[in-house]
């Protein structure tokens, strides 16, 4: 223990330095695990940028800015698909718009989906190429290398489609639960005397925690009421970016109640009534489907199990029984 070291240190102090870097990598660790963190801060801060374009683009359009953006990935990735012409009009409010439902709402998000769906087939190509062929990984037949070289390919193009599908049928099974939970309230809201953007933005507010993509897209919702020329417009945006039936009714209803000055609160309980009873009719008929789902595994796994309880004793007596024989 007492051995010097370089630097005139011992073997007790670097195990004691160790020490104190475990033991604050143990507090650290611990601290942030009982952190409680805002999932609603960093969606603020990005529907503050949005109110500010939204602002900019309303009241002092900007010019376009011809000057060379900084050599970073985004600006690389968009250099790119420019030059291949791959930002369409057409294409790129088709993409605009899948990304939107997803929750990627960003200029650099279409660039990025469109850079990887590009570079990803191609990259992924030449590694099959190399790893089938040169370094013969799966040692495949030669009538079966070609056809895995394209499988991987066609597999490397459907990815990015794959992944944007996956992240908006997650999005959009959280924000169906979230429905019902937001009418209430928003009845609740209208009934105390809110507007409609007001309400939105108090209701976006009380479901940060809970259900924070509904809360991000009623809080978009309420700021574009805000900087549209048309109230309608922003509606319509909500119904575009959450394609659900049930937000398609409350955007229906909300553009009737617009038009034709019914009372918000009535139109809403209506809905939120409706909604309430289409939830308690699907939560009946997964309890009625319940008894047919376990039969399979009632057959795999507990028959053979039960069988083996009570059977087992008898076929144990009966092999010794024999074995005395």
């Amino acid at each position: 223990m007492d051995e010097v070291l370089p630097f005139g240190l011992t073997v007790a102090d670097l195990l004691s330095v160790f020490v104190g870097i475990t033991a604050f990598i143990s507090v650290y660790a611990v601290w942030q695990a009982a952190l409680v963190r805002d999932p609603m801060r960093s969606r603020i801060k990005t529907l503050e940028s949005r109110r500010e374009a939204l602002r900019a683009g309303y009241i002092a359009p900007r010019k376009r800015r011809l000057d060379v953006r900084k050599l970073d990935s985004v600006g690389y990735m968009r250099q790119v698909v420019s030059k291949l012409n791959l930002l369409g009009a057409d294409q790129t409010r088709k993409t605009a718009a899948l990304l939107a439902q997803a929750g990627w709402r960003s200029k650099d998000a279409v660039v990025v989906f469109l850079f990887f769906k590009l570079v990803l087939p191609m990259v992924l190509a030449v590694l099959a190429v190399i790893c089938i062929y040169f370094l013969d990984i799966g040692h495949l037949e030669p009538m079966q290398r070609p056809v895995a070289a394209i499988g991987i390919v066609l597999a490397a193009a459907m990815a990015p489609n794959i992944f944007v599908k996956n992240a908006i049928q997650k999005r959009m099974h959280a924000i169906r639960k979230a429905v019902p939970d937001a009418l209430d309230l928003m009845v609740i809201c209208s009934e105390a005397g809110l507007t409609l953007d007001a309400a939105l933005a108090r209701v976006s507010r009380e479901l940060g925690r809970s259900f924070p993509e509904l809360a991000d897209e009623l809080s978009l919702a309420s700021i574009e009421l805000g900087f549209l020329q048309e109230r309608r417009q922003a509606l319509d945006n909500l119904s575009k970016r959450v394609p659900l039936p049930s937000v398609r009714s409350v955007v229906t209803t909300l553009m009737q109640t617009e038009k034709y000055g019914t009372p918000l609160a009535q139109s809403l309980r209506v809905l939120a009534s409706e909604f309430r009873n289409e939830r308690l009719m699907k939560a009946e008929e997964k309890a009625a489907k319940l008894p047919a789902t376990l039969t399979v595994p009632l057959i795999i796994f507990i028959l053979p199990t039960l069988f083996i309880v009570l059977i087992g004793p008898a076929i144990i007596r009966v092999m010794e029984t024999m074995s005395k024989m």
